[in-house]
């Protein structure tokens, strides 16, 4: 500590004590422990990530609504929630597997380059190692709190979307998201068996129904980036076939899809509330496709690919409730 200095007046000649000079202001260094948790929140949000949680939440929808198709007096909720984090897991574990598989192909494509795998913000292999662990997960916590056909069910479409669309599909043919729309068309069938604890015909529906939609909803993205992918050399539909063709190919499944989402009613699964949401919904998005054919802008292949997000999750919640009515 400083202490008084003594010195003279330099008047009078008297003692005069002169106090030491105060200390500037310091700022107070940040604390590094607030530093920390900021640095594991960021951090955890990139696994989060991995994981596409936006594409699970819609995923989600038609597990739970074909619970309801399946059981229309209602599962009991600790089966919802169970079957909710089962298929949370199994498909987060997808995703961030896909992460890994694709880190090269995402370096190159504007879209993606950003990702935590790229950009060097979590390494390869953990996150390979983190969506192993999260598929696992998923097929023994179904398997234990559902039960074992739900969690083969899930277990089939993780590995359906990794190896059959992913790996092998994907860089081969522009039919990728066609055939390896079967694995993304599993979450229905997975809701059904932990409704009921079986499959039957009837579950081929919501099943049918989302295989059908994922072309046009894909197509339509594949579109709006097709430059991407030109450039990595994924052959898909524009890329090989030109906007012209993917349009048409879009307009073709959607009169398919909607076709198809009318079949339910004449077999008595669905009555007449949902017949009408079919219809209603299912112009909606035929008037949209046709429009793309007419002017295949940017514009309407947004327009279009964020309308079949909307579509789907309202024609499921009319399934839903339909039948619970």
């Amino acid at each position: 500590m400083e202490s008084a200095t003594t010195t003279t007046h330099p008047v009078d000649g008297t003692p005069a004590t002169t106090l030491p000079a105060p200390h500037p202001l310091r700022t107070p260094a940040p604390s590094s422990a607030s530093a920390r948790l900021r640095a594991l929140l960021a951090h955890a949000r990139d696994y989060i990530s991995l994981t596409k949680p936006r594409i699970i939440g819609l995923l989600l929808v038609t597990t739970v609504t074909t619970m309801f198709v399946a059981d229309p007096s209602g599962p009991g909720l600790s089966v919802i929630l169970w079957t909710m984090l089962g298929g949370y897991l199994a498909a987060g574990g997808a995703g961030a597997i896909n992460h890994y598989v694709d880190r090269e192909r995402d370096a190159c494509m504007t879209r993606t380059r950003g990702r935590p795998l790229v950009a060097g913000r979590i390494e390869p292999v953990h996150g390979l190692v983190f969506g192993i662990t999260l598929g696992a997960l998923a097929f023994a916590q179904l398997a234990l709190t559902v039960n074992i056909l739900a969690a083969v069910l899930s277990l089939a479409g993780l590995l359906g979307y990794v190896f059959l669309y992913t790996v092998w599909l994907k860089p081969l043919t522009p039919q990728n998201i066609v055939i390896g729309g079967a694995a993304g068309a599993m979450p229905p069938l997975v809701g059904w068996a932990a409704a009921t604890g079986g499959l039957s015909l009837e579950a081929l529906i919501p099943f049918g129904i989302v295989f059908l939609w994922t072309p046009p909803h894909f197509w339509a993205l594949a579109l709006l980036i097709k430059d991407d992918y030109q450039r990595i050399g994924v052959p898909m539909m524009p890329v090989v076939k030109g906007d012209a063709a993917t349009c048409r190919q879009i307009l073709a499944y959607t009169v398919i899809l909607v076709a198809f989402t009318c079949l339910p009613v004449a077999t008595g699964l669905f009555g007449a509330a949902y017949l009408a949401a079919a219809l209603i919904l299912g112009g909606a998005f035929t008037a949209l496709a046709a429009a793309l054919l007419a002017s295949p802008t940017r514009k309407a292949a947004l327009r279009l690919h964020l309308a079949s997000l909307a579509y789907l999750a309202l024609l499921f919640t009319a399934m839903a409730l339909d039948r619970a009515l």
